[in-house]
């Protein structure tokens, strides 16, 4: 299984980038899927989670600008990132929990790649 994420990119303060993360492979179910960032000095944090119900959590730091949103056919999942800050510079990782035919109702977390975003102020 792999996460490939894509949409990274430099964009200046108040503009909108989408990233995609497209899971591969063996799957047979998908549970939560999420996107987190590490900005330089910081730790990892959770930028947005969607649940395989389309319950949506978002750090407090985003909301109301950012959305996430998952295609559960596509195995995809995406973050529409408006108005953007310079403190929204980070790279951007793509995480969901995944089963595999064999072993249906064990979840095991897949982190994609990185995708850089920059927001130049």
């Amino acid at each position: 299984v792999q996460l490939q994420a894509s949409g990274g990119g430099l964009v200046q303060a108040g503009g909108s980038l989408r990233l995609s993360c497209a899971a591969s492979g063996s799957i047979f179910s998908i549970n939560d899927m999420a996107w987190y960032r590490s900005a330089p000095g910081k730790q990892r944090e959770l930028v947005a989670r969607l649940t395989s119900t389309f319950r949506p959590n978002y750090a407090d730091s985003v909301k109301g600008r950012f959305t996430i949103s998952r295609d559960n056919a596509k195995h995809t999942v995406a973050l529409q990132m408006n108005s953007l800050k310079f403190e929204d510079t980070a790279v951007y990782y793509c995480n969901a929990d995944i089963s595999s035919p064999g072993s249906e109702w064990r979840y095991t977390n897949y982190w994609g790649n990185g995708t850089l975003v920059t927001v130049s102020s």
